[in-house]
C-alpha cells in the first residue's frame, strides 16, 4: 500500500489564474509559499520559504477562483504529481505539483481585519441557528 497526500498551509503567491479544459470544465492555478523557522547549529534563527504549485480543478477551481485572492492564507490538502517534459533545448525537466481536493480560506482579509459582510457563507448561519429554536429545552448537557 502507499500514499500520496499533500497536507499545507500557506499564503497565496500571486493571483489565480483561470482557464478551461476543452470540455469546458474550469481549471485554476496558483502558487503558495509554506515558512518554515528553525535553528541552526550556532543557535541563528534561519527561515526557509517553500513554494509550491497548485491546480484546482471543477467546483473548487470555481470556488478558488471567486474567493481567492494573493496574500490570503489557505489550507490545502491534496495529492503531489510530478510531471516530465522536453524543453525548447531537448533537455529533460520536471515540474512538481499539488492537485487540490480540499480548500479552506484561513483568518480575514489581508490586512487582518473581519467583516461579516465579506463571509461568503454568512447566508447559512442564520438557517443553521433557526433550526435551534426548534428544539426542546431538555438538552442534557
Amino acid at each position: 500500500m502507499s500514499i500520496n497526500k499533500f497536507i499545507g498551509i500557506g499564503n497565496v503567491t500571486r493571483e489565480p489564474e483561470s482557464r478551461f479544459l476543452p470540455d469546458n470544465s474550469p481549471v485554476v492555478n496558483l502558487s503558495i509559499a509554506c515558512n518554515e523557522k528553525y535553528k541552526d547549529k550556532s543557535g541563528e534563527t534561519k527561515e526557509l520559504t517553500e513554494y509550491i504549485n497548485v491546480v484546482f480543478f471543477g467546483k473548487l477551481a470555481e470556488i478558488v477562483t471567486k474567493y481567492v485572492e494573493k496574500g490570503n492564507k489557505i489550507y490545502i490538502e491534496g495529492k503531489i504529481k510530478t510531471d516530465k517534459y522536453t524543453d525548447k533545448n531537448g533537455v529533460e525537466k520536471y515540474s512538481t505539483k499539488v492537485i487540490a481536493n480540499q480548500m479552506e480560506l484561513l483568518g480575514g482579509k489581508k490586512d487582518g481585519s473581519k467583516s461579516k459582510d465579506d463571509d461568503p457563507f454568512k447566508e447559512l448561519v442564520p438557517k443553521a441557528i433557526g433550526g435551534l429554536a426548534e428544539m426542546d429545552d431538555d438538552i442534557p448537557f
